[in-house]
């Protein structure tokens, strides 16, 4: 059972669900945005937006600096990338594409720092207080309170999913809903991938850990999700906010001028 909490945001004392959303825009103002908004957490991608670490460690910051967890869904598997996202201060990571027990394992272990992992000591890094947090302290936080949660985006990584979770390194998974039913031929809400959603919170609840989903701007279906099981949402995205308000409101001038 995982007991790290990523400084609250899975706290066994929550009430409510955590809900957060995609960042995928490279300027501080959609976080702002967010945290006043009420998300409890984001989720950086640098996987399908063209964001760079920098631009990464800056919207990190403000995250937290404004209350809201920040996580980071990292482009690759490699331990330097992770590695350099969590001693930027990031709370934890989505790993995308996590198909077996064996990268799982690599991916934990590039979470934690020896002997539980692989993880290098930078404790002059945001991370570390610059050099000013103690190294027992810094050591501490990485291990018992940053986040890794792979992604099961295939048949495979859900087959897979409770020898992962069975992994101390592992905290949660989070199900891609999209690229899965992709790899089917379906779609996302076809009965043969939510039947392999549920088995993945089955999974995840039966080793004492969390499973999340993202359900774009459908919070009905979201909220459905979490009476079924769900631990934590994502909920569309900045560029896709800002998409649909200005569509509307086109939309909707151009209607009422007509």
């Amino acid at each position: 059972m995982s007991t790290r909490t990523g400084n609250g945001l899975f706290a066994p004392d929550r009430t409510t669900v955590p809900a957060g959303t995609w960042l995928k825009i490279a300027s501080g103002e959609p976080v702002e945005i967010m945290a006043w908004a009420g998300f409890d957490f984001v989720v950086i991608d640098l996987e399908h937006a063209p964001l760079d670490l920098q631009t990464a460690y800056r919207l990190i910051n403000s995250a937290a600096a404004l209350g809201v967890a920040p996580l980071v869904r990292v482009p690759d598997k490699t331990p330097s990338t992770v590695q350099k996202i969590l001693d930027a201060g990031a709370v934890g990571i989505l790993v995308p594409h996590v198909d077996t027990v064996a990268q799982a394992e690599e991916v934990g272990a590039a979470c934690r720092f020896p002997p539980h992992g692989i993880r290098g000591a930078g404790g002059t890094s945001r991370a570390g207080a610059w050099g000013l947090r103690s190294t027992a302290d810094y050591l501490a936080v990485g291990n018992d309170e940053v986040l890794c949660i792979p992604q099961l985006e295939s048949v495979e990584a859900i087959k897979a999913a409770p020898e992962m979770l069975a992994l101390d390194t592992v905290d949660a998974v989070f199900v891609g809903a999209a690229d899965l039913s992709m790899s089917m031929g379906t779609t996302p809400a076809s009965p043969e991938v939510q039947e392999l959603i549920a088995s993945a919170i089955e999974a995840a609840h039966a080793a004492g850990k969390k499973c999340g989903l993202a359900f774009g701007g459908v919070p009905e279906r979201a909220a459905r999700a979490v009476r079924e099981g769900c631990d934590f949402v994502l909920l569309s995205n900045d560029t896709t906010m800002l998409a649909e308000a200005a569509h509307d409101l086109v939309r909707q001038f151009r209607e009422a001028a007509q």
